[in-house]
């Protein structure tokens, strides 16, 4: 009977977060370790399935940089890195778009579809959804003649969410691979935390949760900062205690508050079924950030 109680305990409290977040976007970034173990890559479906039978409306962008090198191995080319960033020729673009667009996307959807959801899989490339540019990336001493050639490395220029808001609409959950199209029609790598943020604030989303391999934003003490605003947060960068690849996520999540969505999230991936103990629990598992 305890566990029972505990059960219906656990119950309660999601029911007010259910209620909520009913009808609204949640805009989801899958990636590390939460989609390569398998035990977590069961219980991210799960809890997708679970947040749209509630009345819920998950969209889910995802990465895939290790399967992308796998791949890349597997054909003897040697991945390279330029300050965080994979050098993409038209080969490894090819590459890409297979693995990013076909195996990684499919096998998620399927996984949700088990479950008893109903997932459909794009690329930014259906419809033009994601429009993009070619990355101009700096030097490390920022001097704006020495732009690094990275390849077909883009930034978002624009999403047109149309396709994703009639599958929202429905009872479909659209899982996006992060690839654009430019105004020339060349296609684009571009990184998953980012076409996150920039879709969440163009569906005006209520959360934006991005899964990583860390407990969240730490504070100076090293201690998890559970709930965080923005001016705390920008605090933090501009003193150096956030640095290194926190960064960019940290300014993926400032940048969609300040436009709009509800709050942001940067969750413990690594912890099972850490979506919905962000999303539905008073707890979470990681940083919750808010204007």
């Amino acid at each position: 009977m305890s566990s029972a109680a505990a059960s219906v305990a656990l119950l309660m409290e999601a029911l007010p977060y259910i209620r909520r977040f009913q009808g609204k976007t949640l805009v989801i970034k899958y990636g590390g370790n939460a989609m390569t173990e398998p035990l977590l890559k069961e219980g991210f479906a799960r809890d997708i399935v679970l947040m749209k039978l509630v009345g819920m409306n998950p969209v889910v962008v995802h990465g895939g940089g290790p399967q992308i090198g796998q791949v890349l191995a597997r054909i003897g080319k040697e991945s390279q890195f330029v300050q965080g960033m994979r050098v993409t020729d038209r080969e490894t673009m090819d590459i890409v778009e297979m693995v990013l667009g076909g195996l990684v996307n499919k096998e998620i959807v399927h996984l949700i579809n088990r479950h008893g959801g109903k997932a459909v899989g794009l690329s930014g490339k259906d419809g033009g959804m994601i429009r993009a540019r070619k990355l101009a990336l700096p030097s490390k001493d920022g001097l704006p003649s020495e732009i690094i050639d990275i390849g077909h490395v883009g930034e978002v220029t624009g999403i047109d969410a149309e396709l994703v808001s009639v599958l929202d609409g429905g009872d479909f959950i659209p899982v996006i691979a992060p690839i654009g199209i430019g105004d020339d029609g060349t296609t684009y790598n571009i990184n998953a935390d980012l076409v996150a943020g920039f879709l969440a604030r163009t569906l005006r989303a209520e959360k934006l949760l991005l899964l990583t391999n860390t407990a969240g934003v730490l504070g100076a003490d090293g201690e998890l900062m559970a709930d965080v605003d923005a001016d705390r947060v920008r605090d933090l960068v501009r003193d150096g205690v956030i640095h290194g690849g926190m960064l960019p996520k940290v300014q993926c999540a400032l940048d969609a508050v300040s436009a709009g969505v509800g709050s942001a999230h940067i969750v413990d991936g690594r912890v099972p079924h850490a979506v919905l103990l962000e999303v539905l629990t008073n707890a979470g598992v990681g940083t919750l950030i808010r204007a």
